[in-house]
C-alpha cells in the first residue's frame, strides 16, 4: 500500500466479552473475531473493512501489502494490532505453491480464502482494557473518528445486551461418505503406502456432518460464543460471512512473525485425558508411535521453515512438551528460526503452505495420497487463520478444531498422523475423542458408528493407484442429450444440471440463449443422423463469472448387452459433476468392462457413464444422490415410471454384496436408456427370465427412453 499511516489508538470504557462485542457488530458487514492468545492475549474484532480480496488474488502476496507506519517503534511498545490483513486460507491453496493432483469432492465448496484489509479494529489487550486502534491516513481520518463514535455505540450495545447464545442447535453430527469402514479402509490403505516407502507419514482426515438451518453469520458468531466459552481455546476465530462462515477452536499455533523471529509449535501426538492425569501424560511421553509422529512433523517443519530463514537460525526444543487440551493430552514443540532479509510474510507462508502437522513427510507425496485417500476435500480446515498486520506482525492457527457452515450444512474435520504401526480402528477412536468435546461444546451431539465389518475389498482395484488421479475441474463439466426425431430428450433436466454444477464450481451461470441453441443443433445433428443422435453440451470455467459453452455431435454406441461391469474403489466417488476430463474413467476402462465405482466401504456409488439400479423382488435399489455420484436425469425419471412397471423404487445404500445378490442389474444414462448389466465374470443367462424385468424392458421400449442403443 502506498499511503503511510500513523497509528490512532483511543481507550475505550466498559468491559464487554469478546463474544458478545462480536454479537452486538451483527449486522456490520465482514464481522470478525479472534480471542485467546492472538497478539499477546486477550481479543481483536472487527468489521467494515476498507477492501475485501477477490478470489483470484494471490493471497500470500497480499500479506506484505500493507502500509508503512510513522510511529511504528511507539505502536510496537504498546503491543498494539492496529490494523491490516485478517482472514482463512484454505487447505487447497497448497496447489497454488505446488503441483498437486485433484482433490475429492466438495459437498459444499467454500471460496478458496477470505482475506479482508481493516485499517481499525477494537482490540482487547492482555490486562483488559478495550483500545480503538487505527492505521490513520490523511484520507481516512474524518470516516475513522466517524468510525470510532459508532463502535463505542456499539461497545455499550454490547454490555447491555444479553449474551449471545445459540441461535439454531445442529442436527446430530454423522461420519460423511462411506463413514467408518471409509476411514478403516483409508488407514488401512495409507499403512500400504508407508510399508511400500512411498511416504512416511500422513495425516488422515475424516468429516462429520450435521444438517443446519442456521447457516447465517449470526448463527455462526454464535455458535461460536457458545463454544470458545466452554473450551477457552487458544486461538479462538469466528469469520462469519454472508454464505455462512467458519468458527475455529483451534490450540495450534502454525506461525509467529514479530521482527524477524518466527517460530511455529506444531501439535502431534495424542491421548485423552482421562483417569491419572501423571500416568497419562507420561503414557503419552512414552509412546514410540506418538513420538515417531512427532518427530517427523517438527522435522518437517524445520526443513519448511530453513527454506527462508537465515543459514543456522533454525533450532528446535530437544523434547516435545505435553500440553492439555479439552479432552486430550498432545505432544507439542517450538521451532524456531530468523527470517532473512529478502523474505516477507509472503515467502513465509509459499515455504510452509499447509501446515505440516495437517499433512506428513514427504509433505507434497503426503498431500497426493490425502487426495487419494480422503472422501472428501478439504476447505477451511487445515488451512490457516489470522492476520497480517504492520505493528504485530504475522499470526497464524493452524485451521484444526474447526467448524465451517454453508448451504444448510455444518461440518468439522477431524484426523491424525496415521504412520507404520498406526491401528485403524485406534486411528478412528482419536477422530472421535477429538470431536466429542468440540460438538458437546455447540450443543450438538454425535452419532456414533457402529462397528462396520470386516473389509472384503482386498482385492478390488484401486482407481487411483499407479498414478491416477481424480478429474481436473479445471478441464469443465459437460451434458450428453439424446436427440430424437430432431428434439432433445429431457433437455431441460440437463441445463438445470449443468447449471447446477457451472454455478457451484465457477461461481458462474449459463450464456442466455443456451436452450435455443441447443435447439438448432439438435435439429442439425438429426438431419445427418436419420433423426436419432447425439450432442454434446461441453462447459469450460473462463474468466471468472462467464462459461465457454460450446455444441458437439456426441456418438450413438452400440453397447454389448449386458453390460460387463467391473468394480475399482475410489473413496468419495466422482462427486455431483459430469466432468469433461475422462482420462481416469479411460484409464479403468478395459477388456470391454465398464468400471463400477465403490467408495471405501465397498458400497456402490455409479457405473463409469451410467447410475446403476438394483431389482429386489418388486423393489427398485439405487444409491442415494447424496453428492458422490451424478444425479442422473434417465435414472430420476426411471424411479417416476417405475410404478408402471408394478414397482416400487427406493433411494438407499447398495452394498457390492447386495448388488451382487440382486435379481437384476440396470444401467441408466441419456442415450442408453437403462440397459441390464452383471458384474464382470458374473453368469449373463438369466436375462429376461423374470416377469417383472420384461415389464421393465416394455416401460422403458415405450415411455420417454430408447430400449437400448
Amino acid at each position: 500500500m502506498d499511503a503511510a499511516a500513523r497509528l490512532l489508538r483511543v481507550p475505550l470504557d466498559g468491559a464487554p466479552t469478546p463474544t458478545d462485542l462480536l454479537d452486538a457488530l451483527a449486522g456490520e458487514p465482514w464481522p470478525f473475531a479472534l480471542t485467546g492468545s492472538w497478539a499477546g492475549g486477550g481479543a481483536i474484532l472487527g468489521a467494515g473493512p476498507l477492501r475485501l480480496a477477490g478470489p483470484d488474488e494471490d493471497p500470500f502476496a497480499l500479506l506484505d501489502d500493507l502500509p508503512a507506519v510513522a510511529n511504528a517503534g511507539e505502536a510496537a511498545a504498546e503491543g498494539a494490532v492496529g490494523g491490516g490483513w485478517f482472514g482463512w486460507l484454505g487447505y487447497a491453496l497448497g496447489a497454488r505453491v505446488e503441483q498437486l493432483v485433484p482433490s475429492p469432492p466438495r459437498p459444499a465448496p467454500l471460496p478458496p480464502f477470505q482475506l479482508a484489509y481493516y485499517d481499525h479494529v477494537l482490540h482487547l489487550d492482555a490486562a483488559g482494557r478495550w483500545w480503538f486502534e487505527a492505521l490513520a491516513t490523511p484520507a481516512r481520518e474524518a470516516d475513522l473518528a466517524a468510525r470510532l463514535e459508532h463502535l463505542r455505540a456499539r461497545l455499550a450495545a454490547a454490555e447491555d445486551g444479553a449474551p449471545a447464545g445459540s441461535r439454531s442447535a445442529p442436527g446430530a453430527f454423522r461420519l460423511a461418505g462411506a463413514g467408518a469402514a471409509g476411514h478403516l479402509a483409508a488407514v488401512r490403505d495409507c499403512r500400504e503406502r508407508i510399508a511400500a516407502g512411498e511416504i512416511f507419514q500422513a495425516n488422515v482426515c475424516l468429516r462429520l456432518e450435521a444438517d443446519w438451518d442456521g447457516s447465517g453469520p449470526d448463527d455462526v458468531a454464535a455458535l461460536f460464543a457458545r463454544g470458545s466459552a466452554l473450551l477457552r481455546p487458544a486461538f479462538g476465530a469466528a469469520f462469519p460471512a454472508p454464505w455462512g462462515g467458519v468458527a475455529s477452536l483451534s490450540p495450534e499455533l502454525f506461525l509467529r512473525r514479530r521482527g524477524r523471529a518466527v517460530v511455529t509449535a506444531p501439535i502431534k501426538g495424542t491421548i485423552p485425558r482421562a483417569g491419572d492425569a501423571d500416568v497419562a501424560r507420561a503414557a503419552l511421553a512414552a509412546s514410540a508411535k506418538d513420538r515417531a509422529e512427532h518427530v517427523m512433523i517438527v522435522d518437517l517443519m524445520r526443513n519448511d521453515l530453513g527454506r527462508v530463514c537465515a543459514y543456522g537460525s533454525i533450532a528446535a526444543e530437544p523434547e516435545p512438551g505435553v500440553e492439555p487440551h479439552p479432552g486430550l493430552w498432545h505432544l507439542v514443540s517450538h521451532v524456531r528460526g530468523t527470517l532473512r532479509e529478502d523474505a516477507g510474510d509472503g515467502a513465509l507462508l509459499r515455504a510452509t503452505f499447509p501446515p505440516g502437522s495437517v499433512t506428513g513427510a514427504p509433505k507434497v507425496q503426503a498431500l497426493h495420497v490425502i487426495a487419494a485417500l480422503e472422501a472428501t476435500a478439504r476447505e477451511a480446515y487445515t488451512g490457516a487463520i489470522g492476520f497480517a498486520s504492520p505493528l504485530a506482525g504475522l499470526e497464524l492457527s493452524v485451521a484444526i478444531r474447526t467448524f465451517e457452515a454453508a448451504g444448510g450444512r455444518l461440518w468439522l474435520g477431524v484426523g491424525g498422523g496415521i504412520v507404520a504401526d498406526s491401528d485403524p480402528a485406534g486411528e478412528l477412536e482419536e477422530c472421535l475423542v477429538k470431536a466429542r468435546p468440540l460438538v458437546a461444546a455447540i450443543g450438538g451431539r454425535i452419532e456414533e458408528p457402529a462397528a462396520p465389518p470386516p473389509s472384503r475389498l482386498h482385492d478390488v482395484p484401486r482407481a487411483l493407484a499407479r498414478g491416477r488421479a481424480r478429474p481436473d475441474p479445471a478441464e469443465g463439466v459437460f451434458e450428453t442429450l439424446l436427440v430424437r426425431d430432431g428434439a432433445p430428450v429431457r433437455a431441460e433436466a440437463h441445463l438445470a444440471r449443468l447449471a447446477a454444477s457451472v454455478g457451484v464450481l465457477y461461481d458462474a451461470e449459463l450464456p442466455a440463449g443456451l436452450a435455443d441453441r441447443i435447439l438448432a443443433a439438435a435439429l442439425a445433428a438429426a438431419a445427418d443422423a436419420d433423426g436419432r443422435a447425439a450432442l454434446r453440451v461441453l462447459a469450460r470455467p473462463g474468466r471468472r463469472g462467464v462459461v465457454d459453452v460450446a455444441l458437439e455431435p456426441g456418438v450413438l454406441r452400440t453397447r454389448p448387452l449386458p453390460i460387463a461391469l467391473a468394480p475399482v474403489v475410489l473413496p468419495g466417488g466422482l462427486g455431483a459433476h459430469k466432468w469433461r476430463d475422462r482420462r481416469l474413467l479411460d484409464a479403468l476402462a478395459g477388456d470391454g468392462a465398464t468400471p463400477l465405482l465403490l467408495d471405501a466401504d465397498g458400497t456402490v456409488l455409479e457405473a463409469a457413464w451410467g447410475n446403476v439400479l438394483a431389482l429386489e423382488g418388486t423393489t427398485l435399489i439405487t444409491p442415494p444422490a447424496d453428492g458422490r455420484l451424478l444425479p442422473g436425469v434417465t435414472r430420476a425419471a426411471l424411479l417416476e415410471a417405475a410404478a408402471e412397471a408394478g414397482l416400487t423404487a427406493r433411494e438407499e445404500p447398495l452394498s457390492l454384496s447386495r448388488l451382487v445378490a440382486a435379481e437384476q442389474i440396470v444401467v441408466t444414462s441419456a442415450l442408453a436408456g437403462a440397459v441390464p448389466a452383471t458384474l464382470s465374470g458374473a453368469a449373463r443367462s438369466n436375462l429376461g427370465a423374470s416377469t417383472l424385468v420384461r415389464k421393465i424392458e416394455e416401460c422403458v421400449a415405450s415411455g420417454p427412453f430408447p430400449a437400448q442403443v
